[in-house]
């Protein structure tokens, strides 16, 4: 008996080797088994690999020309040059040298067409004078007292600008802010307007006399109407935001008119003074001229120098009366842009 178990003994421990061996036999058929994969080739980053050389020689020439041009590094974009900018400002050297170029060739067209002899100008020098006999003539026009002529003119001119300005721009605040005035003054100032100055000279000789108060008051009403009508427009194109926001405040409409609508709209009420001196300065020739008391004005020497055929020297007072307008203009301007710094527009 003790033979038979021993027997047993020793034949168990086979069996159980055969089970381990088995168990992890079993268990890796049981799981999924995972695919194999290759690794990737390794390959070298591309700017590390060498770029092929090409000869400049042989590339075409429109190849050529691309790969000369530098690559253009990214930045902030640059606006286009004035000439090709709708409503840009040429530089001021730009702006001097066209202006420059345009009296050269008034001139030069000038000197062409009057020049050589009364019998080989294209236009006779009775009618047109060359620019030589025109200009030197300006020596006989200082003898006939110029200066004291000018001097009187101005002083007309700005006497009745002065008083239409006043009276003007004081209506035309009253009329922008205020619709039942303007209602009333419109019909006055249509009239005014529509008027021809030259018909309107003989009613100021009529009510003032043939002096001094005839010509600024003759000045006065023909540029009134244009002050008020442009002061009524100033006022009325300043944006409502302002008002609201005034009245928000607790503003009245006495503060609103003199702190709010009067400020904004100034510059452009000196804009229509700069050009009401010009038109001045072309209205007060018609007083001057038919007058039979005035000893001296601009208007005064272009009359008698008609009458004596000086024809060169009516040209030259011509010039004279626009260079007058245009210094006062120059001025205004200057003092206009000081004043109202933030108006980029003047």
């Amino acid at each position: 008996m003790g033979t038979d178990e021993t027997d047993k003994d020793r034949a168990a421990p086979p069996a159980a080797e055969d089970d381990a061996k088995v168990a992890p036999a079993e268990v890796a058929a049981s799981k999924p088994v995972a695919p194999i994969t290759k690794p990737a080739p390794i390959t070298q980053p591309a700017a590390a690999q060498p770029k092929a050389t090409v000869d400049a020689n042989k590339m075409p020439p429109a190849k050529k020309a691309v790969e000369a041009k530098e690559p253009v590094e990214p930045g902030i974009p640059q606006p286009p040059p004035w000439y090709r900018t709708l409503r840009a400002d040429p530089p001021a050297y730009v702006r001097l040298a066209l202006g420059g170029a345009l009296i050269a060739l008034v001139l030069l067209l000038w000197w062409f067409i009057s020049r050589g002899a009364a019998t080989e100008a294209i236009i006779s020098p009775s009618k047109l004078p060359g620019p030589g006999a025109t200009f030197g003539s300006l020596e006989h026009l200082m003898e006939r007292d110029m200066l004291d002529s000018v001097i009187d003119t101005l002083q007309r001119v700005f006497l009745g600008v002065l008083l239409a300005a006043v009276v003007g721009v004081v209506l035309g605040v009253l009329a922008g802010a205020n619709r039942g005035v303007s209602a009333t003054i419109a019909p006055l100032v249509i009239f005014l307007r529509s008027v021809p100055m030259g018909a309107l000279l003989p009613l100021t000789v009529l009510l003032f006399s043939d002096g001094e108060k005839q010509k600024w008051m003759f000045i006065f009403l023909a540029v009134v109407p244009f002050v008020f009508s442009d002061t009524v427009k100033a006022i009325s194109i300043v944006p409502d935001r302002y008002v609201e926001t005034a009245q928000t405040l607790g503003a009245s409409n006495r503060q609103i008119v003199l702190k709010v609508l009067v400020p904004l709209s100034l510059p452009d009420i000196v804009t229509s003074l700069r050009f009401q001196f010009g038109l001045a300065l072309g209205y007060i020739m018609l007083a001057e001229a038919g007058s039979t008391i005035v000893e001296h004005g601009l208007g005064k020497l272009i009359a008698l120098s008609e009458k004596r055929g000086l024809t060169e020297q009516v040209y030259v007072l011509l010039f004279v009366i626009a260079l007058l307008a245009f210094a006062i203009d120059l001025l205004l301007r200057t003092l206009q842009r000081g004043v109202f710094p933030w108006r980029k527009d003047l």
